[in-house]
């Protein structure tokens, strides 16, 4: 007798199998082996012709999905069938959520089992877990799987009905999604309100006053009784104090002025006032608060940290990572009290077990919080991890141990100060007892750091004493715009206002930035033009699509059909069929649209219009000579376009550049210039002889304005020789690249070496010693989560004798060969990745014309590949042709979109 168990991915079978008896065999799906074609070549021969194929839902026939098995996963689903013929008894042990649910349904329509089934959940990989797991299996819950599937029809239907329109309207590739669209929209109105911002500016006054050797800071906050503006008083849309505000608004002058009349006079304590605060601990990780803190704390994409997060859970370190519950297990809390008893002693335990509840009506992903794994806490240090997975599980495990914690009990102090008419105030802050910020301080990486920060300590003082001034001066300050979106608050945005779940968020965020919807810049989500071209059509034609309030009806109404409230089918005809549906809707739309307003997009103060072309966003002017049309710099964002740089845009096309001076050799004019890449200078003319004349870029961070003849003339030295390297021989120089500015030690065909420049150090100074002291120093991972070293070592390539890798990539693992980087799939695990799996994957890639090596490593690996693989070629080809349909471009989207994440669930946005 035995018993076929079926996970989704390779590493939580390997867990699971641990703990099971020998009887019970475990293998992985590979996540979903069954889904709506993603590609025309999907479609089935039979249904080829029906014009509802393309779309995956027959919409005539009560919304029948078409399901397919990907060519990639028939391998799979035959292997599964093949082990479920020995097998005597069939549990599936997919995640305890609506896609884990919905996986187990597709797995039973497919193997159609004629032995005894079981739908076995849990939410931690650990031997306790699993056993009692084992006894208490259910069957599977239609009502969720139903949800689940209405969730997915209703995505495809929004992003197959709707992308298309964006295609011929606006651009080839772009897309549209049921919250993707809004995430999108959000990010436009933040740039929106950032260029109607107008700046305001305010002085006041700040004092370093001195009691009894203790130094502490005082602000003005007063004159003549009247309160002194500050920046909470301006308006953002004027620059000037809001209407109705009754205070005082110091310029340069006056502030000045006031400084001086209050030298050397006499300061007195007008009032102190103590009032103690409690803090509570925050309750532990869900999904979005996860993805929030692993954002502040350690930089980490919310993407990066769904997928570090996955593997933490399939090796049993973590519980379940897709959770909207805050809740913790008796288990769990009594685990975690034990940690603090243990660690920080009793008096920084709660009194009372604290237990903590979910407000939000939809969350039912899962039933607890994301917690350390197990009946007993293992301490970071105790679990040998290392990394990035270290620090993201210390994250994890500080923040449920805190949850357990006592208060923290604070004395906040007030301290009024008098001199003359001109009132200060001083803040100062006790921390009596630390409690749980002892374990853990929301947004610091170091809790005692944290405490020390935290800590103003001011003077003891009473009302009449006089504290003499050490130092005063006069500041001035302006008020800021409204702050760009990170992903962490994004996804809090996305969450409180009900819009999407939680566990999709990692995915949609990176289909936003994939789709070139925003750039990802120092940490922040900056929209495009062709972000504000596309929600501007949205906005204008199908407003509900892109509303927050109309999302989150949708999502509730999701929930409903989840608990059995709301009825699957009608809602479907209602959304997409009705009279006010998206179908009637898009083909009402479609004829008003013109093409040419919808690619345009109007900016306040800007005459010209940015239009978004083939090659990226440009300006476009009526002159007296014509029609002027002029690229957009990438690095310049909508809400920085001013009609300055306009101006010089359009001057630049039409008059030619500027002239900047003569080079002091040749002669020849130097220009000023700024391209789709930035401002450069430029030695000489275009003409017929000199196509191409020498360029350089200007280092990052330099006005075009500041440029000098002399700086210009060393740019257009770049790139410099330093001069030889003593070991090699090879020339070593130094110039400016896409990340900055390097040195770099070219060996030839032995291939080069680059040491990026940091200050103090200058590309256009730095001398051979200081080139060849950086060359000797380890060389530094590119990114957060790129290894130097390795993941695993495969062997040599069996032609070239290469060695061929495995590697921590920004989206992922990816085997490297030489020049060629080939991804590997999201479902399959560093572990299990074998030599010849890596050599197919290094063929593909090559086959379809990624990476460049030499003619021997293409041909050796081409070589071997053809021993593993003979048909690479034919799916190179196929491939390539499937681009050229319509449904192709979301399959490479969705390929790019999977190989940021290892060994998890894709859900698809559109």
């Amino acid at each position: 007798m035995s018993t076929l168990v079926i996970v989704e991915s390779p590493t939580k079978a390997r867990t699971i199998r641990n703990f099971l008896p020998s009887t019970y065999r475990v293998e992985a799906s590979m996540g979903h082996v069954r889904d709506l074609p993603s590609s025309a070549e999907e479609i089935p021969e039979a249904v080829k012709g029906e014009k509802w194929a393309q779309l995956g839902v027959n919409v005539e026939a009560d919304f029948e999905p078409l399901y397919v098995i990907p060519k990639d996963k028939k391998k799979i689903v035959k292997e599964l069938k093949d082990a479920l013929k020995d097998a005597t008894e069939l549990i599936l042990a997919t995640d305890e959520d609506r896609e884990g649910e919905s996986i187990s349904w597709h797995l039973l329509q497919i193997l159609k089992p004629k032995v005894p089934i079981k739908r076995m959940v849990f939410h931690e990989i650990t031997r306790e877990a699993i056993r009692d797991a084992l006894t208490h299996c259910r069957d599977i819950d239609n009502r969720v799987v139903q949800a689940q599937e209405t969730r997915r029809i209703l995505d495809r239907l929004v992003g197959y009905t709707l992308s298309p329109l964006l295609w011929k309207k606006i651009a080839w590739g772009l897309s549209a999604g049921r919250v993707q669209s809004v995430a999108v929209r959000l990010l436009v109105r933040r740039e929106r309100e950032r260029r109607a911002f107008r700046q305001g500016s305010y002085w006041d006054l700040k004092a370093l006053l001195e009691k009894g050797k203790i130094s502490f800071d005082a602000k003005l906050v007063t004159v003549g009784k009247v309160k002194v503006a500050n920046g909470s008083d301006f308006d953002e849309n004027t620059g000037q104090i809001i209407s109705g505000r009754r205070v005082l608004l110091l310029n340069e002058e006056q502030a000045r002025a006031l400084l001086e009349r209050i030298q050397n006079k006499p300061w007195t304590v007008t009032n102190l006032e103590e009032r103690p605060v409690t803090r509570k601990p925050s309750p532990p990780f869900t999904t979005s608060t996860l993805q929030q803190e692993a954002n502040r704390k350690l930089r980490l994409g919310a993407r990066e940290t769904m997928r570090i997060a996955q593997s933490l859970y399939e090796r049993g370190f973590i519980t379940y990572m897709r959770t909207d519950s805050v809740h913790l297990s008796e288990q769990a809390i009594t685990a975690a009290r034990s940690c603090v008893q243990e660690l920080y002693g009793s008096e920084y335990l709660s009194p009372q077990p604290r237990k903590y509840t979910t407000k939000s009506k939809g969350a039912q992903e899962a039933h607890e919080a994301i917690r350390p794994a197990g009946s007993t806490f293992r301490t970071p240090q105790q679990t040998g991890l290392d990394g990035i997975d270290f620090r993201l599980y210390d994250l994890i495990w500080k923040r449920t141990v805190a949850s357990q914690m006592a208060d923290s009990r604070q004395t906040h102090v007030t301290v009024l100060t008098q001199v003359e008419d001109a009132g200060f105030r001083s803040s100062g802050k006790r921390i009596d007892f630390p409690g749980f910020l002892r374990a853990y301080v929301e947004g610091s990486d170091d809790p005692n750091a944290a405490l020390e920060d935290q800590e103003v300590i001011l003077p003891a003082l009473k009302v009449g004493d006089k504290p003499n001034c050490k130092d005063s001066e006069a500041v001035g300050h302006e008020t800021q715009p409204p702050a760009r979106y990170t992903e962490a608050s994004l996804v809090k945005m996305l969450e409180s206002e009900g819009v999407g779940r939680p566990s999709t968020y990692a995915s949609i965020i990176g289909t936003i930035v994939d789709r070139g919807y925003a750039k990802l810049i120092a940490n922040a989500l900056i929209p495009t033009f062709t972000a504000f071209a596309v929600t501007t059509l949205l906005e204008t034609h199908f407003p509900d699509l892109v509303d927050t309030g109309f999302t989150s009806r949708m999502e509730q109404t999701l929930d409903e059909i989840a608990t059995g409230e709301a009825k699957w089918l009608p809602y479907l005809q209602k959304f997409y069929t009705g009279e006010t549906g998206l179908a009637t809707q898009v083909k009402e739309q479609e004829s008003q649209i013109d093409a040419k307003v919808a690619r345009t997009v109007v900016l306040e103060n800007i005459s010209a219009k940015v239009c978004i072309g083939k090659f990226g966003a440009y300006l476009e002017s009526e002159s007296e000579e014509g029609l002027v049309k002029a690229s957009i710099p990438q690095d310049l964002t909508p809400a920085d376009l001013d009609p300055e740089q306009v101006e010089f845009l359009l001057k630049q096309k039409t008059e030619g550049p500027e002239k900047l001076g003569l080079h002091p050799e040749t002669g020849e004019p130097i220009y000023v210039l700024i391209g789709s890449y930035g401002p450069y200078v430029q030695l000489g003319d275009v003409s017929e002889t000199n196509k191409k004349p020498k360029r350089a870029s200007l280092p990052k961070g330099t006005d075009k304005d500041s440029v000098t003849v002399d700086m210009a003339v060393s740019l257009l030295t770049l790139p410099r020789l330093l001069g030889t390297h003593p070991e090699t021989g090879a020339k070593v120089q130094a110039n400016l690249g896409m990340y900055g500015p390097y040195v770099v030690h070219d060996q030839g065909k032995v291939g080069k070496d680059y040491r990026s420049i940091k200050p103090p150090d200058d590309v256009l100074t730095i001398d051979l010693d200081r080139a060849l002291e950086l060359l000797s120093q380890p060389k530094a991972a590119r990114g957060r989560s790129k290894s130097a070293t390795p993941l695993k070592e495969l062997g040599a390539h069996p032609e070239s004798g290469e060695l061929i890798n495995v590697y921590d990539g920004r989206y992922g693992p990816y085997v490297k060969h030489g020049d060629i980087n080939a991804s590997l799939s999201k479902d399959e695990s560093v572990e299990n990745f074998t030599l010849q799996r890596a050599l197919e994957l290094l063929a593909t890639k090559e086959a379809a014309g990624g990476g460049k090596s030499s003619s021997k490593s293409k041909k050796s690996t081409k070589t071997a590949a053809a021993k593993s693989e003979t048909a690479t070629e034919k799916t190179a080809a196929k491939k390539t042709t499937a681009k050229k349909t319509t449904t192709a471009a979301k399959k490479t989207t969705a390929k790019k979109t999977a190989t940021a994440t290892t060994a998890k669930k894709t859900t698809k946005s559109s």
